[in-house]
């Protein structure tokens, strides 16, 4: 799934506070601090609905590829077209990016 400080970059980046993620998760905002604190752990469920709500705010986590774990924000909708322009593809790149 995702790893504590995984979680506390994609807050950082999609601004936004734990408790306004543990609201939006429905999450128990102390099991959110210990988990991105690294002294705690999320049970399957939280984890998968706290990635859910971060994601839904615009952040991308990206696995584990060798080289650490990544957490990323998605494109605007005026940046995926640029870089559609740039690469020459064309076409919608609708699945990155943020409404």
């Amino acid at each position: 799934m995702i790893t504590g400080s995984q979680c506390r970059a994609a807050r950082a980046l999609v601004e936004i506070s734990r408790s306004m993620l543990a609201k939006r998760a429905g999450v128990d905002l102390i099991s959110i601090e210990r988990f991105e604190n690294i002294t705690g752990s999320l049970v399957k469920r939280e984890m998968q609905d706290v990635k859910r709500a971060l994601e839904e705010l615009g952040a991308v986590f990206i696995p584990e590829n060798g080289a650490g774990h990544g957490v990323r924000l998605k494109f605007s909708n005026v940046t995926a077209e640029r870089i559609a322009q740039l690469e020459c593809e064309g076409g919608i790149v609708a699945h990155d990016r943020v409404p």
